[in-house]
């Protein structure tokens, strides 16, 4: 039996949390016995403060996913569309599914969220629309202009959320920072996490931002002491300890731009991704580079028939998938 040693399947971060951050979380954990701040007061002030927005239009969930359920939950049930460009994101069927509502997935083109498309294909039975950028799980991303155009053309009636999960590996300037489009529009509202670049994955925390009425329902659809001491504390010493943890980012992105050039120097097809991960839209040869990199202890997404989905690790795992790489294509 192979073992994987380099684990790239799952988009974590590839570095453990700060040690300033650990001491806190195992702080907290010796306050277990208590219950949570249900409210995250401290988490919401410091958030409130650096976004330069209204405490009442932040809400606090159990990762983005917990806050996806509650944003479907809030606006959509039976009888009722959630839609997003497909593939995306795995827990919008899901958790739309878990509602009652219909999903209503539109084709990515040129492996990007179709805009257009999506736009077309809301009815009037849609109530809600996710938009990933940069999207999951192929890195690609939608710029400015365009992004202005879908919210155009979409009735203020239906709810838009863009999820940002990846918004501080984003290089490219023509990408939105959604907040500017959350100010001025009451139906779009912003999704981000502490999983994806600050390494608090297990400590399952993310955030919203929304105009304080969209606030308050999708607030209201959470699970009362839901997000946890440890992640509270963990989020507000990362927030403290941003400048250090940013550098680490800074070391996925140069590695990013490594493992993306070293592929296409391969011979291998790779879009172009402002995530912490790629994608290879290799059809029938996915499972054959999943196999090639497990033998060598690195795992990654694959997606039969489809593609492949490789996070980006550490140099170490870089190298292992390139040579990985290089021998399926010898």
């Amino acid at each position: 039996m192979v073992t994987i040693i380099h684990d790239l399947s799952a988009n974590e971060n590839a570095y453990a949390p700060l040690p300033s951050v650990m001491g806190v979380v195992a702080g907290a954990g010796e306050r277990s016995h208590r219950y949570p701040d249900r409210f995250s007061k401290e988490l919401t002030a410091e958030l409130a403060e650096r976004l330069a927005v209204p405490a009442e239009h932040l809400v606090l969930g159990v990762g983005s996913v917990g806050l996806i359920q509650q944003f479907v939950r809030a606006t959509a049930g039976p009888g009722e569309q959630v839609a997003y460009g497909w593939p995306s994101f795995e827990a919008y069927p899901h958790l739309t599914g878990t509602a009652g509502a219909e999903a209503v997935h539109v084709p990515l083109r040129a492996h990007t969220f179709d805009l257009e498309a999506l736009a077309g294909a809301v009815t009037e039975r849609t109530k809600l629309v996710f938009v990933c950028n940069p999207n999951n799980p192929t890195g690609t991303v939608v710029h400015r202009a365009e992004l202005e155009r879908f919210l155009d053309a979409v009735p203020e009636r239906v709810t838009v959320v863009l999820d940002e999960a990846y918004r501080e590996f984003v290089r490219d300037a023509e990408v939105p920072d959604g907040l500017d489009f959350y100010r001025e529009r009451p139906n779009v509202a912003v999704l981000r996490t502490f999983s994806k670049a600050y390494g608090l994955a297990g400590l399952r925390i993310g955030y919203a931002v929304a105009q304080e009425k969209l606030a308050a329902a999708v607030r209201a659809q959470g699970t009362p002491f839901g997000v946890n001491a440890p992640a509270q504390a963990a989020a507000v010493a990362s927030l403290a300890a941003e400048r250090e943890l940013l550098e680490r980012v800074e070391l996925l992105v140069k590695e990013r731009g490594r493992l993306v050039a070293g592929l296409r120097a391969g011979g291998w097809e790779v879009p172009e991704t402002e995530a912490n991960f790629l994608y290879l839209p290799i059809g029938s040869r996915a499972e054959e580079f999943g196999a090639a990199c497990a033998a060598v202890g690195v795992g990654v997404r694959v997606f039969p028939r489809e593609g492949v989905r490789v996070t980006v690790g550490t140099p170490e795992a870089t190298d292992l998938v390139l040579s990985a790489a290089a021998g399926l294509q010898g």
